[in-house]
């Protein structure tokens, strides 16, 4: 990327820059970028079901939601934060590995200190702390032991789960029964089994943007002895499973509209099928070992991992849209 980002391209892709760039950036431009916030969009889809789901039941607290919200996405701020200085302190992410290739890395591409980095963790981690101590303060009951849990994975999913192959089910569910299940939580001050219920389904999503983020690395990953749940399956395995998670989002809405649990308007999600497909067809081979001559330059060497992230976002936002109208009709 030859021009400097502006706010907006730092939420919503991941650029490559030199010191001289970085160096003419805002502070605020800086942040958004060292947390990967093109990324974030998957916990505000989760946040935003949790209370799509108390303000369909009539129930919750308007600020107590956006609260859980921000809450939210200053873990996974944090989470990304510590996933890097991790792998940077463990090696994992030193030389020509593939972190590096696709994106900025302000560690390992020298673009700040190590001490101005622990001020990038303090300062988010220790926001998303004081927002979570309110929220324990005004809702209390299981909020507690909802943040406790969400607490433990932001810290150890990098190591030891990811290295363990369970980071991909961490990932299920924390975006889904965690999340999901947890802001209708702390926004209604009630449990409810269907709203983790739908979180399980939502969270199919993020978890398949992570089995193809470790697919596209895995040999990578299997030389650094991070055993991923790819690494685990084999590159095959892995791709049949990726395809039977993006498959079982459609029937999981299937079985909700035909037992009459939702509105038939969930059909909706049926318009991403077009990027479902070309999911699939991409999974049904090995990754290239080089860039497609019209595959876009910015985002190799991502190729199923981005995939699944362009299923993810046209279904998350048909699936979340289909729950608006269905509330609304």
């Amino acid at each position: 990327m030859n021009e400097t980002p502006t706010w907006w391209q730092a939420l919503t892709t991941v650029p490559r820059l030199n010191p001289g760039q970085w160096q003419t950036l805002a502070l605020p431009v800086r942040w958004l970028l060292a947390v990967r916030s093109s990324v974030l969009f998957m916990t505000l889809m989760s946040a935003a079901l949790g209370g799509l789901l108390a303000w369909r039941d009539g129930q919750g607290d308007l600020a107590l939601w956006l609260l859980c919200m921000l809450g939210l996405m200053l873990a996974h701020a944090t989470n990304n934060l510590l996933n890097d200085l991790t792998d940077s302190a463990r090696g994992v992410d030193s030389g020509n590995y593939y972190r590096n290739q696709y994106g900025i890395h302000v560690l390992e591409d020298g673009l700040m200190s190590r001490n101005q980095f622990y001020g990038y963790v303090a300062l988010t981690g220790g926001a998303a702390l004081l927002v979570g101590a309110y929220l324990i303060v005004a809702r209390g009951g299981l909020t507690l032991p909802l943040m406790a849990a969400g607490a433990f994975f932001v810290l150890f999913y990098t190591w030891p789960l990811k290295y363990i192959g369970l980071g991909e089910p961490a990932v299920l569910m924390v975006w889904g029964p965690l999340m999901v299940g947890g802001s209708y939580y702390v926004t209604t001050g009630e449990w409810s089994n269907a709203s983790a219920w739908l979180g399980l389904l939502y969270g199919i999503g993020p978890t398949t943007v992570l089995f193809g983020k470790h697919i596209d690395k895995m040999e990578m990953d299997r030389a650094k002895g991070v055993r991923t749940l790819p690494v685990l399956l084999g590159q095959r395995g892995a791709r049949r499973a990726t395809q039977l998670l993006l498959v079982s989002q459609y029937l999981g809405c299937a079985w909700l509209v035909a037992s009459g649990k939702e509105h038939w308007v969930l059909a909706i999600v049926l318009l991403s099928v077009p990027a479902l497909l070309r999911a699939l067809k991409a999974l049904q081979h090995s990754k290239p070992e080089e860039r497609p001559e019209h595959y876009p330059t910015q985002i190799w060497p991502l190729w199923f991992s981005a995939q699944a992230f362009g299923h993810t976002r046209q279904f998350t936002s048909l699936f979340i849209a289909a729950l608006l109208i269905a509330t609304w009709l």
